[in-house]
């Protein structure tokens, strides 16, 4: 027995790797028979695959923090009318609504603020922005009809908390069974996405009542509590949604797009109730203009739509919000460039300039010369004096002599000797002046001084005076004649005595 299970081991070892050897050869040929067209393939799904993905993203920067202004506000919704159950005799109904505690208004500018989003039946129907004015239901059909309204953001995402949602059933002339949920299952409201959209990301957003709680239906396994989920399908893509929180997405495709949300249990299975599988039609076209749009693409900043969150807000003016007007600033650049240069030179130039301080110090060097000049003057001033020493100018002195009458021969031998003695000391040359002989100086005057001779008048012949002869020596010179008068000395006075009273006596 033991060898018959050891050869039956051995052939099916050598039948198991017969048949791997098999598989490979056969693996090898098919991909050597035409590997293009298997690697072409697998790049196409995968292409296609990734184009048409949808997925989550995160919601725009703006609407997280402009969604931070309305998270003070609880909303509490009500239906005034049509009452609850109300057959009503008339196809245009007219909805009254009563809201607290929730703003609700539109932004002139923006077209967009917090308001209520009715539903008719399962319809979206109209966006109250005013409850004041009464909407009015228009052209409806009879039977009976269910009206939903909850409170809504700018960015058409629902209030989840308790009282913000509110419903009511009536009928038109009858009752019927359509539009007629049940109460007391669970009931779900689509949002969005609805209509057109210029922007991704896209919301996804729902509204669910009377579902049970997940940490109530997850306690007991065994309990009839089912636990919900939320099944969502774009274009064909499914995913599962376990929570009540508003979703984005991103991956539509450009032009029409098919969004469908179903209601389930844990096991999968659709909790049937009325609008529990709701479809809904939309129309995505990128670079929408609409103030949405510009608000997802990042290009409407929380600034320039606060208007849309808070009433009292004061949205900057479109003059003001061009801001980066200064973006010429290059322009602006240029300008201070230059200036702030010529300012940084001029600036510690001036300083130095200013150094006006040695002008006052020049100031007495032009003082100085002016009181040495003085000095300068006086000390020439006796030096003056010295020019005293030219009394030669006093030679061309004229003296007018006394005429004789005596002879001729008598004259000569006499003129000589008086005339030599006057013309000697004439031509003596005067003593220069000294400090210790002052008086002997005679003083230079604008006119020589002209002495005074005492003698007999004598009609002159010429300019020229001729000295008077002297008597001949052989004549008895003891009896002169009695014309001839004996020279006196005469003491000429100047009229204009100078200041040293000098008298100056000339010999005749």
């Amino acid at each position: 027995m033991i060898g018959i299970n050891r050869h039956r081991t051995v052939a099916g070892r050598l039948l198991a790797l017969f048949a791997v050897a098999v598989l490979i050869l056969g693996v090898a040929s098919c991909g050597a028979g035409n590997p293009e067209s298997s690697k072409s393939g697998n790049k196409s799904n995968s292409a296609s695959a990734l184009l048409n993905k949808i997925s989550e993203a995160s919601p725009p920067e703006a609407i997280q923090k402009l969604r931070q202004a309305l998270e003070i506000y609880q909303p509490q919704i009500s239906i005034l009318f049509p009452l609850p159950d109300e057959v009503l005799q008339d196809i245009n109904v007219s909805v009254q609504f009563q809201v607290k505690d929730f703003p609700i208004f539109k932004e002139a500018n923006l077209g967009l603020g917090p308001h209520l989003q009715v539903l008719l039946d399962n319809q979206p129907y109209a966006a109250v922005y005013d409850i004041n004015q009464t909407l009015t239901l228009s052209d409806l059909e009879p039977g009976t009809h269910i009206l939903r309204v909850f409170a809504a953001r700018p960015w058409e995402e629902s209030f989840k908390n308790e009282g913000a949602f509110a419903q009511t059933t009536f009928h038109v002339f009858t009752k019927t069974g359509d539009n007629n949920p049940d109460r007391t299952l669970p009931l779900l409201t689509y949002n969005s996405p609805q209509g057109s959209y210029g922007a991704e990301p896209i919301l996804l957003d729902f509204y669910l009542t009377n579902a049970p709680l997940h940490h109530l239906a997850q306690e007991n396994s065994q309990d009839d509590i089912l636990d919900w989920k939320i099944r969502a399908t774009v274009n064909g893509e499914s995913f599962a949604i376990d929570q009540l929180q508003p979703i984005y997405l991103r991956g539509f495709k450009p032009g029409k797009n098919w969004v469908q949300l179903e209601l389930i249990d844990e096991r999968g299975n659709i909790v049937k109730n009325a609008f529990n599988n709701t479809v809904r039609l939309i129309n995505y076209e990128p670079q929408g203009q609409d103030t949405l749009s510009k608000l997802v693409r990042g290009e409407l900043s929380v600034v320039d739509a606060g208007g849309i969150v808070d009433r009292t807000y004061q949205a900057p003016k479109p003059k003001p919000t061009p801001t980066p007007e200064p973006k010429p600033t290059p322009e602006l650049e240029k300008t201070p460039l230059t200036e702030p240069s010529l300012d940084k030179t001029v600036a510690p130039e001036v300083a130095p300039v200013q150094i006006i301080e040695p002008k006052p110090t020049a100031t007495p060097q032009l003082e100085a010369p002016k009181v040495i000049e003085p000095i300068q003057v006086t000390e020439p001033t006796p030096t003056a004096t010295q020019q005293l020493e030219t009394p030669k100018i006093v030679a061309p002195v004229k003296i007018i002599e006394p005429a004789t009458t005596a002879s001729p021969q008598i004259e000569k031998p006499e003129y000589k000797g008086y005339y030599n003695q006057f013309r000697n000391f004439l031509n003596q040359d005067p003593e220069p002046a000294t400090p210790s002989e002052p008086p002997t100086l005679p003083e230079i005057t604008e006119k020589a001084p002209i002495p005074q001779v005492v003698a007999p008048a004598i009609p002159e012949q010429s300019p020229n005076l001729v000295p008077p002869a002297p008597p001949v020596a052989d004549e008895t010179p003891s009896q002169p004649t009695a014309d001839l008068a004996a020279p006196e000395k005469t003491v000429s006075e100047p009229e204009n005595q100078p200041k040293s009273e000098q008298k100056v006596e000339f010999a005749t």
